[in-house]
């Protein structure tokens, strides 16, 4: 690897807040956010809308849609008006 071109890579806790999960890895994303880790040292903390531990595949918990009542929703803000 050529030294100076590379961005610093470094443990990082991504949380999922909808599913009250975290996990400790390593990227190159920052936050100025911290979190103390159960090993007692502080990461910086990136908070995700979804993980592996809410994601409808993963889970197998489907979400229901309400697709109708949104296409109702567009055509009545969206019609042609004469």
């Amino acid at each position: 690897m050529k030294p100076g071109i590379h961005p610093d890579y470094h443990p990082v806790v991504f949380r999922d807040r909808a599913a009250d999960f975290s996990f400790l890895t390593r990227s190159t994303a920052t936050s100025d956010r911290t979190i103390e880790w159960s090993d007692g040292r502080t990461y910086p903390l990136i908070d995700v809308e979804i993980s592996s531990a809410s994601h409808p595949f993963y889970t197998g918990n489907a979400r229901v849609v309400d697709t109708a009542g949104r296409v109702e929703r567009f055509q009545r803000r969206y019609q042609r008006r004469r």
